[in-house]
């Protein structure tokens, strides 16, 4: 619920208290959200605080670089298109275990904490594993010139992130500076992206619990819905191409129904993070470490796909 509004240097700020007790809300994760769960959307330039003075969102439109969104969707969009089942609450599922919950289109690209199955079985093949439990994931893996493509936008993320919540980035940046598994310079190991993807309501589980979170969209086509929402406070955010969102992702939140006009419109949703065991894993690692352990992973698959 919004107590209070004022503006400051164009910027609308909000103050919140919530509409219900956490009791009331454990109820409600892992559900999806109707519209009427939520009283306002905002969809122009806003800052949300909540009544005792923490930040809980800041939204900006259209400050990000169109070539830099255009390269991005168009190396990554096959690969994001690929379904999961390995989302977790995440994906409104009634089934906890992994692999085993709603399929998605929802993938990860980066950096990341575990193995997967298909890996796990070649090294107990092979009689071989690798020192640390990170990996280099397969997109940049097998596509590493797509790859390169996809990283001004996530360098353009990682500006804005610096510029608007610098507390928060500082925090984050200081553990990147640590690890040389991490995207570019930047404070960010891992992407998540989804597709045409409505989300329960859940909080995010293995980032940087001291870092912030954040969410930029590419739109292809044609919708309406999708407005990423936090339903203790009555709030929703209508995030589009250009945008970024900063929030705080241990807030639990989820995003309306998407509604596509055209059955060939996209709605590719984009979460730049730390995963914590990435950086705690591989923290102080040298430079050659790094190179020689993704060596060793590449060469342990490239065995299997010869026989």
């Amino acid at each position: 619920m919004i107590i209070k509004t004022e503006k400051k240097s164009g910027v609308t700020v909000y103050t919140v208290k919530e509409d219900y007790d956490n009791a009331v809300l454990a109820k409600k994760l892992d559900k999806f959200l109707k519209p009427d769960d939520i009283k306002t959307i905002i969809r122009d330039d806003a800052d949300v605080y909540t009544e005792s003075g923490k930040l809980l969102l800041r939204f900006r439109k259209k400050m990000l670089n169109k070539d830099h969104q255009d390269a991005f969707y168009d190396n990554i969009i096959k690969f994001a298109k690929n379904v999961s089942s390995l989302r977790g609450s995440a994906s409104g599922s009634k089934k906890k275990i992994l692999g085993q919950t709603k399929k998605v289109m929802s993938n990860i690209f980066g950096y990341f904490d575990r193995w997967t199955p298909s890996q796990k079985m070649i090294f107990t093949k092979l009689g071989r594993k690798p020192s640390i439990n990170v990996r280099e994931c397969r997109f940049n893996m097998d596509y590493p010139e797509m790859y390169k493509k996809t990283i001004p936008l996530i360098q353009d993320i990682d500006r804005m992130y610096a510029k608007l919540t610098p507390e928060h980035y500082a925090k984050q940046k200081s553990k990147a500076k640590q690890t040389h598994f991490k995207i570019a310079d930047t404070a960010f190991t891992t992407i998540t992206t989804n597709v045409n993807f409505q989300t329960g309501l859940h909080t995010d589980k293995g980032d940087d619990e001291e870092g912030f979170g954040n969410l930029a969209v590419i739109e292809r086509g044609s919708y309406t819905g999708g407005e990423t929402c936090f339903p203790q406070y009555g709030i929703g955010v209508d995030v589009r191409s250009g945008d970024i969102l900063f929030m705080d992702v241990h807030q639990p939140h989820a995003n309306l129904p998407i509604h596509k006009k055209t059955e060939d419109t996209t709605r590719l949703s984009i979460v730049c993070y730390l995963r914590k065991n990435v950086w705690l894993n591989s923290k102080n690692k040298t430079r050659k470490f790094f190179e020689t352990h993704n060596k060793t992973v590449k060469s342990m698959r490239r065995v299997t796909k010869q026989e």
